[in-house]
């Protein structure tokens, strides 16, 4: 369990970490290194992506400065090679096996020099950073290579490209070529970055089988403003796609004597499930993670289908079962588990090894009296934040409990939430029993991460697959055999031909849907697959050989977690073998960055692993720093979480009380004026971690404002005005003011143009607590509340933060979001809808409309009913102050009012208008 001082420790490493990376793009531009080209080429065929992060700097300085290239990578990626040129020589990266490069850089440090460990560990992503030392007017080229498998996650492959280069580049190109035989059905590009003023540096082409998204912006495009000289390009750039695909075997592709199958039915029906939820609720989920834990629960008990049962289980010091047996998920019984789990508090310990046990014995009871229905897939779904901690405590022992008692007949699902949690357990315990580990990462959108993975595995649709190929036709084949497919997902599977490769590769699929057994066949001509594979220009030589590499590693790891110890050292030897044979930097190997004579002689590169320790005390996408001095003096800044905090002493247990570590109170800020940086040390394990530093702390009083806020309460809270532009209408604006109503409201519906706006109103607030747009095509929603913006796409959840710049094309809808909080939805031939997030008052969100003579005649709701032909009828005033308008049959009075202007954002200035109060 977490204790209060150790959530504290962690906010002051954040909080260092925050002002490096200022200090480290400052550094940057101060210190005359230029980064005059940066291109980034990613070619992907069939789902297998190669990308090519080029960087060009050169020092315009007349002194030694010191050129840092940091990129950042997908986790599931390899890097395949880096390299430095420098005057025209070569300094390549050398892949070793992880002990002898660890020799290296350990005979390093111990010659003084300042070699570092390069690694860092986000949520997605991983960083890879190397520094080197460059002569006045000298020139370097860095080149990084990484490879992956694009997996479908919930109906899509996406490539993420991360790109900040911290400062204004003259040549700035990103190239992503997609190559797919199945054919494109569908391609769509999100940016965090991308503005409307940067929208011209974005183009797409595309026709059956290939795609290129070009981004290529100039100096103006890239600037803030005229006057500042910083850049906007700082940010995720994501590119997501499917291809077409049928209720078939799948697709086998065939290049230089190697094939893949990919396989991902159309058109199968959902198999009914029997899923138990076992839900920690010890002391340490107390707070935020149990209230998102409820919230996400409430949210899932609803998707589930009414031909599943299910049933809830909640653990501390002991675990309780909510019913007595499986129930069917009817409406009164989801109602009813929404009911408890909207009471479950946090407190105790953590017993795990009951908690499983119980579910188990479940589904055990179930199956013998014959309960559980004839092909119906039993599932049992784990969140824990914490080590067991009562009742049996030994992690070996639990593992070996839960495989007795499940038997291979379940599979078991893990999801860790937080940092304390043992990962490494988690992940071998669902390992053990045909399922997968998942860390859900404290953060404003924990509870839509729980709801993905839920969506993951809400829907099976076939059980024991099989691949069959002939015996004499191919060779050394991956994972041929799985215990689920779900929907959304694909399975994958890739191998050698036989010595004299046959003209027909044939191939069958096996498995079980719902009470039948079920077999796919699907073939594939070699010669022609060859010929294809080899006729588009961009696609990168022998990629399939490196993809089933790829695969073949991958798998070996994963099945390292759970194999014996004899087992294990057999794979590790294999897939050293294959990491070395394709240079890939995996778990097992490292990257030994060589440099010019003179300077620190190593870095070693790794690939960082998913446990307990990559991320302690360290926020998604952070890393630790270390600080370094250089041979020609001065400091710099050296990436390297290599030794992290151990975990803190769980609460109530006595631990060491060390001087060095700094605790803080939740109402302790950092002096903004500060020039210079250190603290002292967090804990004696990170070594001389801060040491030079000085740290200036002041308090702030715990109900001081933020800065750029007023403490001042207003006397009343203004009812939030929308602004309906007329189209046609010969008489000034209408405004609506919402001032009466409370509660949920149909605000617009338009079936012709498939949009549908609904909102939660609260009166004492005056402010809606929640809007929510819905489009039927794309099937698309999209619902803004004070904390974030969720968008749900084909049962993917995305959250983002209000106030982050967003750009996001998919077929047929854009998504933007400015700085000022604007989010507007728009298409050539719809609607434009805005959303924007309220900070003052009563904190809410507010609705905006553009381009309103899009709306059809069948436009209908509490706003739209103002779009059906409204008749004014003017009042006896003298001054024309008030009028009556005639809508669908209703009066409503409207006077003559001065309002402010919301519609780009931001309050602009006064307007008249006539004001309706609903």
């Amino acid at each position: 369990m977490k204790t209060p001082a150790s959530a504290h420790t962690c906010g002051i490493v954040l909080i260092l970490l925050s002002l490096l990376a200022v200090l480290q793009t400052t550094s940057a531009q101060k210190n005359d290194i230029d980064i005059y080209s940066l291109t980034v080429d990613s070619k992907v065929s069939s789902r297998f992506a190669h990308t090519v992060v080029t960087s060009r700097v050169v020092n315009r300085a007349d002194t030694l400065r010191e050129a840092v290239f940091q990129m950042e990578l997908p986790k599931k990626a390899f890097i395949t090679n880096f390299s430095m040129i420098i005057d025209g020589v070569t300094y390549p990266g050398n892949i070793k096996e992880k002990d002898a490069a660890q020799e290296q850089y350990s005979a390093a440090v111990a010659r003084g020099e300042s070699a570092g460990l390069v690694k860092a560990t986000g949520r997605k992503m991983e960083q890879f950073q190397v520094s080197v030392s460059v002569a006045p007017a000298a020139k370097v080229t860095f080149e990084l290579v990484y490879e992956e498998l694009l997996r479908r996650h919930l109906g899509v492959y996406e490539l993420l490209l991360k790109v900040r280069p911290q400062q204004l580049v003259k040549h700035l190109q990103m190239d992503i070529h997609i190559f797919e035989p199945q054919g494109i059905s569908f391609l769509e590009t999100e940016s965090t970055f991308l503005t409307s003023a940067l929208a011209d540096a974005l183009t797409t082409s595309q026709n059956q089988t290939k795609a290129h998204i070009r981004f290529k912006p100039t100096i103006s495009q890239q600037q803030k403003s005229a006057e500042q000289q910083d850049t906007v390009v700082d940010g995720n750039f994501i590119v997501r796609y499917d291809v077409n695909r049928t209720l078939s075997g799948g697709s086998i592709q065939i290049e230089n004597g190697y094939f893949v199958h990919y396989f991902a039915p159309a058109g199968l029906p959902t198999m009914p499930k029997n899923v138990i939820f076992v839900i920690d609720k010890s002391g340490s989920m107390m707070g935020r993670k149990m209230q998102q834990t409820r919230e996400a629960l409430i949210k899932i008990l609803d998707d589930l289908n009414p031909k599943d049962q299910f049933n809830l289980i909640s653990f501390s010091g002991k675990a309780t079962q909510w019913k007595p047996s499986l129930v069917q998920a009817s409406e009164d019984n989801v109602k009813a588990a929404r009911d408890y789990a909207a009471g479950i508090q946090a407190q105790g310990g953590t017993n795990i090894n009951d908690a499983m046990l119980m579910a188990i014995q479940l589904l055990e009871k179930a199956n013998q009296e014959e309960l559980l229905p004839a092909g119906s897939v039993p599932l049992i779904i784990l969140l824990t934040d914490g080590d067991p901690t009562v009742g049996v405590t030994d992690p070996t022992k639990i593992q070996e409990n839960v495989q007795d008692a499940i038997g291979g007949q379940y599979s078991l699902f893990c999801l860790g939430f937080g940092f304390d949690v043992s990962y490494a357990f988690l992940e071998k315990l669902a390992l053990d029993n045909g399922g997968l580990a998942r860390r859900i990462y404290e953060d404003s959108d924990s509870a839509l991460q729980l709801q993905d993975f839920y969506q993951e595995v809400a829907n099976p649709l076939m059980t024991a697959v099989t691949f069959e190929y002939p015996s004499n036709s191919v060779k050394e084949v991956t994972q041929n055999d799985f215990r689920l497919l779900f929907k959304g997902s694909e399975m994958v599977v890739a191998g050698k031909l036989q010595g004299q490769s046959p003209d027909v590769l044939s191939a069958k699929v096996h498995g079980q849907q719902s009470m039948q057994n079920i077999t796919f066949q699907t073939e594939s001509r070699v010669a022609e697959q060859e010929e294809e594979f080899r006729s588009p220009k961009y696609i990168f030589h022998g990629f399939m050989e490196r993809l089933w590499a790829y695969l073949t590693i991958q798998q070996l790891l994963e099945q390292m977690v759970s194999a014996s110890d004899a087992e294990k050292q057999a794979l590790k030897t294999q897939a050293l073998g294959l990491s070395l044979n394709y240079s890939f930097v995996t778990p097992l190997t490292s990257m030994v960055v060589t440099k010019p004579e003179g300077q620190e002689q190593s870095q070693v590169a790794e690939k960082p692993v998913e446990n307990e320790n990559s991320h302690r005390n360290v926020h998604a996408g952070h890393a630790v720093f270390r600080l370094h001095s250089l041979g020609h003096g001065g400091p710099r800044l050296q990436g390297g979480a290599s030794r992290m905090p151990p975990r803190l002493p769980k609460m109530g247990q006595p631990g060491p009380f060390d001087h060095r570590r700094l605790y803080l109170s939740p109402h302790v800020g950092l002096d903004t004026s500060l020039r210079s940086l250190s603290v002292p040390l967090l804990t004696d394990s990170v070594g001389d971690l801060y040491d030079d530093v000085d740290l200036s702390i002041k308090e702030t009083h715990p109900t001081a404002p933020l800065p750029g806020t007023s403490s001042a309460v207003p006397d009343s809270i203004q009812a939030p005005t929308i602004i309906l532009p007329l189209p046609g209408q010969s008489v000034d604006q209408l405004c609506v003011d919402i001032e009466h109503s409370q509660g949920p409201m149909n605000l617009l519906s338009d079936p012709d143009q498939g949009v549908e706006v609904t909102g939660q109103y609260e009166k004492k607030k005056a402010q809606f607590s929640w809007i929510q747009v819905t489009f039927r095509k794309p099937q698309l929603q999209v619902h803004a509340s004070p904390e974030h913006v969720v968008v749900t796409r084909d049962r993917r959840n995305a959250a983002y933060k209000w106030k982050e710049t967003l750009f996001s094309v998919m077929p047929g809808l854009k998504m933007t979001m400015n700085e000022a909080g604007l989010l507007l939805l728009s298409s050539p031939d719809k609607v434009t809808i805005g959303l924007l997030y309220w900070d003052g008052p009563g904190q809410g969100v507010r609705l905006l409309l553009q381009d309103t003579d899009r709306f059809s005649s069948h436009v209908d709701g509490t706003l739209g009913q103002f779009y059906q032909g409204v008749l004014w009828v003017p009042s006896a005033a003298a001054d024309d102050s008030e009028r009556t308008l005639k809508v669908q049959g209703h009066n409503h009075s409207a006077t003559r009012e001065l309002k402010l202007d919301y519609q780009e954002g931001v309050p602009g200035t006064e307007f008249s208008c006539w004001s309706v109060k609903l």
